[in-house]
């Protein structure tokens, strides 16, 4: 698929520049492009708690959220706001609260008097969800917009006359059945869902509007906010600034993974105006997130950097899904899952001991390997030897200027600078070679090269750009627009802290993956010299995330995924507990996915593509589900673990967790 640049969704696809956006009044600070990324968290305390509600907005205020989120799920959740806002400004706080409003709308027209924004949520506000599919007639289509409009329209004058902001957030997992029989499950789906009320208040020239479109994979999250920004733009509506989250994104350094790679993604286009990091964790603990995501693109703001070849048309859709077309090479490219490279080069010596950081582990007992699911593919030697004969399942790769000192053999590869690849001399591994290219070097590059067509390389790429996912994207581009196939591995290296190196590796790397460009992963540790057992750790660390990012884009499967909500006033069971509860009892079950929602707002819908969930349904109580299908009602909680369990087995996909590798 080819798109003009009048087609683009956002201000520049090489060079950072925010969007601009209208600005939207909420309380005293106010939002859009003109202003810093806002951050901001929800609450997890009962809303009729006013006192730990209140505690908790302190908590979270503190750390330094700029918005703070209440649910209020009826009217006198909504009418208690007003009581929570009061002991705040007595206590001399006066952060903007936003009362989160699903099914009620009196609710909401109440809580618009009260707070500065409100966040309705399409699919539910004035539509329903019961997993029926109806075949609309025009007319009967047309019916239940009048419908909705009726029910939207007051609340949307009672926000003009307050001067109260509204989000009108769609979800992936809660859009209404007549929105899924009329556009799928899809991100055009989600986009429509926001713009038929959006419509409405644009009629009524209120615009103290901001637009969010989650959802739980990272994916599909991306692709409904580019083609969100893009319907904006064609229908010619004003550029409303962008609310941006993954929901349900779990908890713990996965969590971080997938909220980093949708929202940093969109962060990398300039799209973006406020952000929560939704966690399975004490809300606070999303705020050092976010602002560590929103301070990345407030330094690049001012930053100079040469630029890079415009982009002129498109050659693959942003708005779907579709990797990119590479040829295959022994493990590497066409349609084999993305490999993950080890850097063990900094180590003085390799012993077999030490690839257990990597996921092989030697038994000496029996003299046999052991590899786990998240084994690396690949070992990146440097300038050392092969100190032994490597696991099964397991390749080195060398320095091209070592690797000629030895006879070629079927296991042992070359790294080759492109420059040296270049010469006509370079002696060359029959079947596979690394060839290490740089953005900067690819761009200069007027013409192909003629060996860029040979069959047996895979391209190492990498940038030393503050800019690098645009930057590699770019690089990407280029090779497409010149028709060229060879596999390409992305490689980064990153200086900064440990949090801020999973923050900045899942966008640049997982934003590629995203749009289907990358056939591996080279993750290298942070120059500096360090003791072994630090640099192990490292590599261990480097090495789960690279599979961590590459399960959070969907590109390579080798764990049980969690698709767990952050608590709200709303939850009816600790999420937390719960979700590190059944994680140690199912972590081993490789490509389930499990949802975990603490009430059935967050429930069936929500869970979006998860094969079971574990829903509240009452204090106690669970609801199980297949799919978006009841199983079970009102599992009593002491008993709710082991019934998944036993429904996992039903469908013959339980197995024993495996005994402990030593």
């Amino acid at each position: 698929m080819e798109l003009s640049i009048a087609k683009y969704y956002c201000p520049s696809m090489t060079t950072y520049r925010r969007r601009t956006t209208v600005e939207v009044h909420i309380g005293d600070i106010p939002l859009g492009s003109m202003h810093p990324i806002r951050v901001q968290s929800m609450t997890t305390a009962d809303t009729m708690d006013t006192r730990a509600v209140v505690e908790e907005c302190i908590r979270l205020i503190e750390a330094g959220c700029e918005y703070v989120r209440i649910t209020a799920p009826s009217i006198k959740e909504a009418e208690n706001l007003a009581n929570i806002k009061k002991e705040l400004k007595r206590r001399g706080y006066a952060t903007p609260l936003i009362a989160d409003i699903h099914f009620t709308p009196n609710a909401a027209e109440v809580a618009a008097r009260i707070v500065e924004k409100v966040r309705i949520n399409p699919g539910n506000y004035a539509d329903k969800k019961r997993f029926e599919i109806i075949d609309y007639t025009d007319a009967a289509y047309e019916a239940e917009l009048e419908r909705i409009r009726k029910k939207f329209i007051p609340l949307v004058k009672i926000c003009k006359e307050y001067g109260t902001a509204m989000r009108i957030g769609t979800n992936h997992g809660s859009l209404s059945d007549r929105i899924m029989s009329r556009y799928g499950d899809t991100p055009l789906g989600m986009v429509e869902s926001a713009l038929e009320f959006l419509r409405i208040c644009e009629e009524f020239d209120y615009h103290n509007i901001v637009l969010s479109m989650k959802a739980s994979n990272p994916q599909v999250m991306v692709q409904a906010y580019r083609l969100l920004v893009q319907k904006m733009e064609e229908e010619g509506m004003q550029p409303y600034p962008l609310h941006l989250g993954v929901t349900e994104a779990g908890d713990g350094e996965d969590g971080r993974i997938k909220s980093a790679m949708g929202i940093g993604a969109l962060l990398e286009d300039g799209l973006g105006d406020t952000i929560r990091v939704s966690l399975t964790e004490d809300p606070v603990e999303e705020i050092p997130v976010a602002k560590a995501l929103a301070e990345r693109y407030h330094k690049r703001a001012n930053m100079q950097e040469t630029s890079l070849p415009e982009v002129i048309r498109l050659s693959y859709d942003p708005f779907a899904y579709q990797r990119r077309s590479s040829r295959r090479l022994g493990s590497i490219g066409g349609e084999q899952v993305p490999r993950v490279i080890a850097d063990y080069s900094h180590l003085v010596a390799v012993e077999p001991v030490d690839l257990k950081s990597i996921g092989h582990y030697y038994l000496p007992a029996t003299d046999k390997w052991h590899m786990k699911d998240d084994g690396a593919d690949f070992v990146y030697l440097g300038k050392q030897a092969v100190p032994f004969m490597l696991p099964n399942g397991l390749k080195a790769i060398q320095d091209h200027e070592i690797w000629i000192k030895e006879p070629e053999t079927p296991h042992v590869f070359p790294l080759i600078p492109f420059s040296q690849w270049l010469q006509a001399d370079c002696r060359l591994h029959s079947t596979c070679n690394f060839v290490r290219l740089s953005v900067d070097e690819l761009m200069q590059v007027d013409t192909p090269p003629g060996r860029l067509q040979d069959e047996n390389i895979v391209l190492v790429l990498y940038t030393e750009r503050t800019h690098a996912m645009p930057a590699l994207r770019r690089a990407f581009l280029r090779l497409m627009e010149w028709g060229i196939e060879v596999p390409v591995i992305v490689e980064r290296q990153y200086t900064e802290s440990w949090e801020e190196l999973i923050l900045y590796a899942s966008t640049d790397v997982g934003g590629l993956l995203l749009d289907g460009m990358g056939d591996g992963v080279f993750l290298r540790p942070p120059a500096g010299n360090k003791d072994k057992a630090a640099l192990l750790l490292e590599l261990k660390q480097l090495n789960q995330l690279a599979f961590g990012i590459l399960q959070a884009s969907r590109t390579r499967t080798t764990k049980t995924e969690y698709i767990a909500c952050p608590s709200c006033g709303r939850t009816l069971f600790d999420l937390q507990e719960t979700t590190a509860m059944i994680r140690r009892h199912t972590e081993h079950l490789k490509g389930v996915k499990i949802g975990i929602m603490g009430c059935i707002v967050n429930g069936p819908g929500e869970m979006a593509d998860a094969d079971y969930g574990y829903v509240g349904s009452g204090k106690g109580k669970i609801t199980l589900y297949r799919g978006k299908e009841v199983v079970r009602r009102n599992v009593p909680s002491e008993q709710a673990v082991e019934a998944l369990i036993e429904l996992i087995r039903e469908d013959g996909r339980w197995i024993e967790p495996p005994a402990p590798v030593e």
